[in-house]
C-alpha cells in the first residue's frame, strides 16, 4: 500500500481538525494541518507531500499561488480544492489522483 502525505491548509479549525480524522482513518495516509499560509511554502519545501488539501476559507489568490508553487517544484505535489462533500468524496478525489490505489 503506498502512503499518501496530506498538507490540509485552511481557516477553519474544525473542519481542520475532522479532515485530519478523515484522512488517517485510511491505512497509510497521514495529514498535516495548518492554518498559516505563510508556513505552507517552507512546509512543502522541507517535507515530504503527496497532496495540498485546500479547505474553506482561503483567499483566491493564496489558491492561485500555492497551486503554480507546487507544479513548479522538482517533485510532484498534487493539489486538490475541496470544499466538503464526506469522506466518500475525499476519496474519489484522492483515486482519481492516484488510480493504482484502488487495486
Amino acid at each position: 500500500m503506498k502512503t499518501l502525505h496530506f498538507l490540509v491548509i485552511g481557516k477553519n479549525q474544525e473542519i481542520l481538525d475532522v479532515l485530519k480524522r478523515v484522512i488517517e482513518n485510511n491505512e497509510g495516509w497521514t495529514a498535516e494541518i495548518q492554518s498559516d499560509e505563510n508556513f505552507c511554502y517552507e512546509y512543502i519545501r522541507e517535507n515530504h507531500v503527496d497532496i495540498v488539501l485546500l479547505s474553506a476559507g482561503l483567499e483566491d489568490q493564496f489558491e492561485k499561488d500555492i497551486k503554480v508553487f507546487c507544479g513548479g517544484l522538482d517533485k510532484e505535489v498534487k493539489v486538490i480544492d475541496h470544499y466538503g462533500g464526506g469522506s466518500g468524496l475525499l476519496k474519489n478525489e484522492v483515486y482519481s489522483l492516484f488510480p493504482n490505489l484502488q487495486e
